[in-house]
Order: C-alpha cells, then sequence, then structure tokens
C-alpha cells in the first residue's frame, strides 16, 4: 500500500499535451480532417476534469504563472497574489469533487441546473462561510473554447480566507521541516498524511473490532441464533470507512490540497478496493448460508447453481472495481468498455448453446419441475433423476441405463412428476360372464361400490364401482377408487390387501369370471401336407411292430431250450473230465438269457406304444433340416445341430 500510495503521488496529473493529442499532425493529413478535429488546448483545459487536474499539477509545482492560466482573470489582475489566495483558500477548506464526479467531455455536464457555459467542481467551506467552485467556460479571441475558474469565484476568496487561522500543521511543524520537499511536496504534509492515515486506520479498526464482538455477544441473546457474520468482515469494513473519513481528517488538519487531491485519488482506489472485498466476504457469506440451507431442506440440485452464481457475482464485482479504479488514474475507458462488449457479444454468440444450458439450469432449479431422487417422465424417457448439474441434468432410467439431458431441452420439456402426487389411483376391471343373473350382478356391484367407500385403505377422493359395459361374453365392472401412499412400494402392498377383499367378496355371490376367449386358424394345405409323412410313419410302424413279434418268438423259443431243467439234466449225464465245459457252456446261457429277457421286455413296450417310432421318425427328420438350417445361414445361435445319441 505504501508503494502505491508513493507511485500516485509521483504520477502527474493527465495534462492534455500537444504532441500527445495530435497538434504536430503528419503531412499526408487532409485538411478537411484536421479543419473538423478541435486542435486541443496547449494547458489542457478541454473538459472541466482536465482543467481541475492540471491547475493542482501546477500548484505542486509551485509555478503561479502557470496556475493563472487556468483563472479567469482580467488584464489588470496581478495573478500571483490572486493564485496565493486561491491556494490559501483550498488548504483551508477546499473540496473538489472526485474524478469520476467531474465531467470529462468539452460541452460539461448538461443535465445539471446551472448554466451550460458553468460547471461545478467543488466547494470551499471555511468556519460558516461556503464559496462554490465554478468553472466557467471562455471564448477566446480566435473562436477558441476552453474552462477556467469563474471570476465570481475569485472574487468570494478574499472575504472567506479574512479570518481563517493557522492551520494545525502549521502550528506543530518544526521549523527545519517547512522547506524541505519531498516527491515535489512538502515534506511536514507527507508526514502529516502519513500519521493521520495510520491513526484513522488504527482507531477505526478498533471501533469496528468493539462493535462486532459487542453484536456477537448481543445477536444470540436477541434472535436465539450465532451472529451470521464471520469475523473477516472486520479489516475490509476498516479500510471502507477510515477512506471515508480520512480526506475531511486531511481537511481539517490542513493538509495541502496539492497533495490531499493525490491522497484522496488513493483513497477513493483503497475504498473501492475495500468495498469489493468486503461485497466479495459478504457474498461468500450469502451463498454460504444459501447452500447449507439447501441441503437441510434437501435441495441438493440448487448446490451447483449457487456455486456458479457465486463464481459470476464475483467476476462482476470484480471487473466493476478495475473500471472503477482505472477510471479514478486517469484512464479513458469508454474504448474499453466498448471492446469489452463487442468481445462479450461474440462470446455470446459464439456460446449461445452453452449459455441456454445455463439459463435452463438456473430454470430448472428455479421452478423445480423434479428434484433429484424423483421419479419423471419426459419426452419418450422415463426413470430417477440423480443430478441436476450446470449443464445437464442425468436419468437413470428402468433398464438402468444413464440418459444424459442438457438443461435447455430439459426445461423447455413437458415433464410428468410421479414423486410429487399425494395419492394413487387404484383402476381395475373384473369380467363376469353374461350367464350370470342381472340381479345377482347388479347387488354384487352395490355390495363392492359400499366396499371400496368404507374401506380403510381409500380415501373420500372418488371411489365408485359401476358396470362400464356390456359385451357379448361378460359384464364389465370397473373399481375405481384412491389410496394415500408416499410411494409405489407402499401402494403396491396396500393394492395387494384391496384386490383381496374384492374378490373375497366377489366370491360370495353366484358369478363366473370370463376367461379369456381364443380362436385357432388352420390352413387345410398345410394339414394335406402333413397327412403325407403320416402316412409313411404308420407303414414304417407296422413294419416295426411285425420285427418286434418276431423277435419276442425268437427270444421265447430261446428260453424255452435253454431252461434251467434241462441245462441240469444235461450235467448229470456229462463226463467229470468235461465238468469245467459244462459250468462254462451254463454262464454263457444264463447270460445269453437274460439278454433274451431284456430284448422281449423292449419289444413289448415297443408294441404298447406303437407312436415311439414315429417319434423317432420325426426327429430324425428334424435333425436333418436343423443341420441343412445351419449350412446355409450359420448366423442365429439357435440354428445348431442336435448332438447324436
Amino acid at each position: 500500500m505504501l508503494a502505491m500510495f508513493i507511485a500516485v503521488l509521483s504520477t502527474p496529473a493527465l495534462a492534455a499535451e500537444p504532441s500527445a493529442l495530435g497538434v504536430g499532425s503528419s503531412a499526408g493529413e487532409s485538411s478537411e480532417e484536421s479543419a473538423r478535429s478541435p486542435i486541443p488546448d496547449s494547458f489542457g483545459r478541454d473538459t472541466p476534469r482536465q482543467t481541475v487536474q492540471s491547475f493542482i499539477n501546477a500548484l505542486s509545482e509551485n509555478d503561479y504563472l502557470l496556475a493563472s492560466n487556468y483563472l479567469n482573470l482580467s488584464k489588470s489582475d496581478n495573478p500571483t497574489p490572486i493564485v496565493r489566495q486561491f491556494k490559501q483558500a483550498l488548504d483551508a477548506g477546499g473540496r473538489f469533487q472526485p474524478d469520476l464526479q467531474i465531467n470529462n467531455t468539452p460541452e460539461g455536464n448538461l443535465a445539471d441546473q446551472l448554466p451550460p457555459d458553468q460547471e461545478k467542481v467543488g466547494n470551499i467551506s471555511i468556519n460558516d462561510k461556503n464559496v462554490s467552485l465554478i468553472l466557467e467556460r471562455v471564448v477566446a479571441e480566435n473562436g477558441k473554447q476552453y474552462w477556467q475558474f469563474s471570476s465570481d469565484t475569485l472574487s468570494l476568496v478574499p472575504d472567506v480566507i479574512e479570518n481563517t487561522e493557522p492551520t494545525l500543521i502549521s502550528r506543530y511543524t518544526m521549523e527545519s521541516l517547512e522547506d524541505e520537499k519531498l516527491f515535489g511536496y512538502q515534506l511536514a504534509d507527507l508526514v502529516a498524511a502519513i500519521m493521520l492515515a495510520l491513526g484513522s486506520f488504527l482507531v477505526t479498526y478498533i471501533a469496528v473490532w468493539l462493535c462486532y464482538h459487542f453484536l456477537r455477544i448481543a445477536y444470540p441473546r436477541v434472535r436465539g441464533e450465532p451472529l451470521p457474520l464471520p469475523n473477516k468482515i472486520i479489516l475490509p469494513l476498516s479500510v471502507v470507512i477510515m477512506a471515508l473519513i480520512l480526506s475531511e481528517v486531511m481537511v481539517y488538519s490542513g493538509v495541502s490540497v496539492t497533495l490531499r487531491e493525490p491522497i484522496n485519488r488513493f483513497t477513493d482506489i483503497a475504498s473501492w478496493l475495500a468495498v469489493t472485498w468486503l461485497l466479495l466476504r459478504m457474498v461468500d457469506v450469502l451463498f454460504t448460508r444459501a447452500v447449507n440451507l439447501s441441503y437441510k431442506k434437501n435441495y441438493i440440485e440448487r448446490v451447483s447453481i449457487l456455486g456458479l452464481m457465486r463464481k459470476i457475482t464475483k467476476a462482476l464485482l470484480l471487473i466493476f472495481a478495475v473500471i472503477v479504479i482505472f477510471g479514478n488514474l486517469g484512464f479513458d475507458l469508454t474504448t474499453g468498455i466498448a471492446a469489452l462488449g463487442v468481445g462479450g457479444l461474440a462470446l455470446a454468440l459464439g456460446a449461445q448453446k452453452t449459455i441456454e444450458n445455463l439459463v435452463g439450469s438456473v430454470v430448472v432449479v428455479a421452478d423445480s419441475p423434479v428434484r433429484i431422487g424423483d421419479y419423471c417422465k419426459f419426452g419418450t424417457y422415463e426413470g430417477t433423476v440423480i443430478d441436476i448439474g450446470i449443464r445437464s441434468s442425468r436419468v437413470r432410467t428402468l433398464t438402468r441405463t444413464i440418459v444424459t439431458v442438457p438443461n435447455g431441452d430439459f426445461s423447455s420439456m413437458q415433464i410428468e412428476n410421479f414423486t410429487s402426487r399425494d395419492m394413487f389411483q387404484f383402476l381395475h376391471n373384473l369380467y363376469i360372464k353374461r350367464s350370470a343373473d342381472i340381479n345377482v350382478i347388479f347387488e354384487m356391484v352395490n355390495d363392492l361400490d359400499t366396499l371400496l367407500k368404507e374401506h380403510e385403505l381409500t380415501n373420500k377422493e372418488w371411489n365408485q364401482a359401476n358396470i362400464l359395459e356390456l359385451r357379448q361374453d361378460c359384464y364389465i365392472i370397473q373399481l375405481r377408487a384412491y389410496v394415500n401412499s408416499f410411494d409405489v412400494i407402499e401402494f403396491y402392498g396396500k393394492q395387494d390387501t384391496l384386490l383381496v377383499d374384492i374378490l373375497t367378496k366377489v366370491k360370495d355371490y353366484k358369478v363366473e369370471h370370463a376367461l379369456p376367449t381364443q380362436q385357432l386358424l388352420v390352413n387345410q394345405a398345410d394339414l394335406d401336407h402333413q397327412s403325407e409323412p403320416e402316412t409313411a410313419d404308420a407303414t414304417s410302424n407296422e413294419q416295426t411292430n411285425n420285427g418286434s413279434e418276431d423277435v419276442v418268438k425268437t427270444s421265447a423259443a430261446v428260453v424255452e431250450e435253454n431252461s434251467p431243467l434241462q441245462l441240469t439234466e444235461k450235467s448229470v449225464q456229462a463226463d467229470s473230465s468235461d465238468s469245467s465245459k459244462i459250468d462254462s457252456s451254463q454262464t454263457n446261457s444264463t447270460k445269453s438269457a437274460v439278454k433274451d429277457k431284456k430284448a422281449a421286455k423292449l419289444a413289448k413296450s415297443k408294441v404298447s406304444n406303437p407312436n415311439k417310432s414315429k417319434q423317432i421318425t420325426t426327429l430324425r427328420l428334424a435333425k436333418r433340416k436343423f443341420k441343412r438350417t445351419k449350412k446355409s445361414f450359420n448366423i442365429s445361435i439357435w440354428n445348431q445341430p442336435w448332438n447324436k445319441p
């Protein structure tokens, strides 16, 4: 801050120099262009702001002859005493308006209540006397116009300084410092200004600190909650208050006007920085409180939007502070602001979809058609909202996929929110056969209507049972009711109970539920085509049956020949030397008998189930068909050949 302070003090006021403002024009410029643009004044008196800054700059250099060019004096006046008196009055109680409030156009401020050729730039207030600092537009003999301090203001200066007393600085300044200068300013004024700035800051900081801690103790007792302001606002608030009171403190102390104006420019910059700093702190406090409140009320989707708004607000504050600070430094920001506007327009056109999505996210959060966790239907999709971001929203569908929808499109869709409904509709139909007696139907409908209206799970919104339609095969009885429920799972449980009670009630009546009828259409050509393979299957079945009968007869004969009695007789008559051969033959004959029994049993099963061979033949045909399909297409997982047994 001290380095910036010295830099501002050492920077001369921006006066209009002839070389910088284009007095020395190049030879290539046309005479018409030079005639259209007026030649700037060599003393920098083209605008009221330039006149004031150039006059103060001349006073800081103690060049009274140069300073007299900014006063509207007559030829008979002695300029040096008048300039001295005017400087004395300004040192004692002169207050110029801030630079941004002084008009910087050649015409001046035409919206004030003064004549068009006059401009107020400040006032001189000493004791109970007050003189307005008025500039007037003077027309020279050559037709050139410029601004000077009016003769009326200068005529009132002697009366103002007639009874002035010595200032505090002149009273308590050491004699050794009276004629010393630093950076072109009186050393006594510099030391006094620094001490006044530090003292004002310390006093202001202590006062703000005490007030904050007093509020921190008293606020919870009054409101029952802690103070929402953090202690981080103490320092920027102290700087703001110090910048506001420092100018008056320096006027009261008698600091020279040539030093006060650069310091006022510095304090204006410091005050704007402090205000920006304070506003940034307040923005953090407000948005943090809003985020906590969103979490408390389960508005999770607003958190990201609040974060975006916080960043945008901070960026706007910083841009505004930069514009004001550079304006106080004397820069003309008209061209820069115009370029910034054009650049912003180009950026807006290039990022049109992004800005649309940002605006859509704000609309979604502000309007709140859905929140995170709500089940909704939009467009051709439906699912549960899992996130509402800055650019897009994400929805998990019933197939467990995630659909990302830009907020610009999402905000313009027709959204149906199922979670926000206050009750669920129970709507079902009963189909009763037409064979039932109409009196029984009418009685049953009345009892069902009473059941729906008096059931403990239904409310009084709309409960009704009525005959909806008469069909050729059935009566359609409509059951309508509304059930209070928090979610669909609870509703399904209550709906099951209500359906069971209704069906139990229907059992008390002699009625039958009508089942859906089915109609089978058969093509005659397909029947004729299928009759031919059935005839071939019948022929093969007869041959198989005949073969099986022969097998049965052969097996029976073998069993009779190899009966156990004959084997026993042969074994008794055999020789002892051939006993081993008889035993082996007996074993072989026993095994063959078992095999014959199995064959006879298989033949008997084939005789009892004559369609077995037909099924085998059909399966073999199907196998061949699948093999050909596999070779011809080979694209489906179903066209695979069967494994051979």
